[in-house]
């Protein structure tokens, strides 16, 4: 009852004031309201808060304003926030960030063209080619562009020393495919990536094939087994060198050595065929000599693996041989031919000679039944066997079940590229001895084709810059 008898008190009173504001003129009608309800107070309660969220959307309608569709934008607790859009606009969408980034990335710019150029001019010249000796080998070739000052280090002698003192990366390989004999493909292992180059001075009427490689130089044989030529393939260094003293027209296995750390101390290349006839080449003298005969241990004539790779390890050269099956090493300082008999795998074949920090290695498939896949062997050292140190990954070997597969050693220098072919499948892989670890190679095409290229042989160099034929 109290709350009805106020709520009456109180229409009461608002239509008094409604009478008393129709008969006052409009003139006076502000101060009439002031005068005539002095004791009239309005408690009114304040609504309780309503929890929105951070961010919300107030929309602010008043007909009788000209300007009555804005729309406010607001953010909670941020009033520097609030923008006005004009009607029919959407509100600002949000700039990415490559746009927002963009006047920051123009002032950087504007303040490394403003840097003092007297600092650049006198940064030392020796740590200037020391830094650039440790780019990667794609890098320096962009990087070479730029003047012909940086393009003449190649021939520098000091730049030639700072890039002897580098590590050597990882070997690439130089390959020659089915349909291109004359032209090479060369594959970047660390960029997973074919690189096609052209080395003109290589003889275009004959087959020309990579057989070995030492200090960043690889040595080509023509097939007719004739003429040696060898070449830097990154440069294009290239050398024919003289024709041997002795005619040999069968197949022979070629290895090659370094004379000193680099190839600007010199190199040495062999070449032995299976009657036991040899020749040293020395590219001191720019000669062939023969040192001397092979040794009467050794039986005759030589069963040489010609799928076999040769195997360099410091002045020595190891060839694979069969009948009896073992190793034959010549060491190109004392000129000493020795044989070494070991029995190889069961149901071993394609096989190949390897080479991992002075490890002598051995690379085969691994035949029985209809299963194959792809083993690595260590030669033990104390009692001249073969023992089984990795092989490839089973989900890898099952590809190969019911199929007569061929192999192919394209390097066996600390890394191997392996040549994996079938009626039914063509593939490309890596095993890197010192992580144990098999990775696939992407296919090999021609730049302006679209054909899988099939790789015939090849053979692994350390590229180097400054390695001169």
């Amino acid at each position: 009852m109290e709350v009805l008898a106020m709520l009456r008190q109180l229409i009461g009173q608002v239509k008094q004031l409604l009478e008393l504001q129709a008969s006052s003129s409009s003139s006076s009608s502000s101060s009439s309201l002031v005068a005539v309800a002095p004791n009239i107070s309005f408690h009114l309660q304040t609504p309780p808060l309503i929890h929105l969220p951070r961010c919300y959307f107030l929309n602010l309608d008043d007909n009788s304003a000209e300007d009555s569709c804005y729309n406010i934008i607001m953010t909670a607790g941020k009033s520097e926030n609030l923008k006005m859009l004009e009607p029919g606009k959407p509100p600002p969408k949000k700039k990415a960030r490559k746009e927002r980034n963009q006047g920051k990335v123009t002032g950087t710019s504007c303040s490394i063209e403003n840097l003092d150029q007297q600092i650049w001019k006198e940064f030392p010249e020796d740590l200037f080619e020391a830094v650039v000796a440790r780019l990667p080998v794609t890098t320096f070739f962009r990087f070479r562009l730029v003047c012909r000052k940086w393009n003449s280090m190649l021939t520098s002698q000091s730049f030639s020393e700072q890039c002897a003192q580098v590590p050597q990366p990882q070997p690439w390989f130089y390959t020659i495919t089915h349909e291109n004999v004359n032209t090479g493909a060369m594959y970047d292992p660390t960029l997973k990536k074919w690189h096609h180059p052209t080395i003109p001075a290589l003889p275009t009427k004959l087959i020309v094939l990579p057989v070995a490689s030492a200090g960043g130089l690889v040595c080509f044989l023509d097939i007719g087994h004739r003429s040696f030529y060898v070449c830097n393939p990154l440069t294009r260094s290239f050398k024919e060198l003289p024709a041997r003293s002795v005619k040999v027209w069968s197949r022979v296995a070629v290895g090659m050595t370094l004379c000193g750390k680099s190839a600007g101390g010199g190199y040495n290349i062999l070449w032995v065929g299976c009657d036991g006839e040899f020749e040293v080449y020395d590219s001191r003298n720019n000669s062939w000599a023969r040192p001397g005969i092979m040794s009467s241990n050794i039986k005759l004539p030589l069963a040489l693996n010609f799928k076999s790779q040769t195997v360099s390890i410091g002045s020595k050269l190891y060839f694979m041989r069969s009948d009896p099956d073992g190793i034959v090493s010549y060491d190109m300082v004392t000129g000493v031919w020795k044989q070494f008999i070991i029995p190889g795998p069961l149901h071993l074949s394609d096989h190949t000679l390897a080479e991992c920090g002075g490890r002598i290695m051995l690379v085969g498939l691994l035949t029985k039944n209809a299963a194959t896949c792809v083993c690595i062997w260590e030669l033990q050292k104390m009692t001249l066997l073969w023992k089984e140190v990795d092989r490839m990954p089973n989900i890898w070997c099952l590809e190969f079940y019911g199929k007569h597969v061929r192999m192919t050693c394209l390097g066996n220098k600390g890394l191997l590229m392996l040549s994996l072919r079938s009626r039914q499948m063509n593939r490309l892989v890596t095993y890197d001895f010192s992580s144990r670890e098999w990775m696939k190679v992407p296919g090999c095409v021609l730049p302006r084709g679209r054909k899988r290229q099939w790789i015939a042989c090849g053979t692994a160099f350390h590229p180097c810059l400054t390695a001169v034929a």
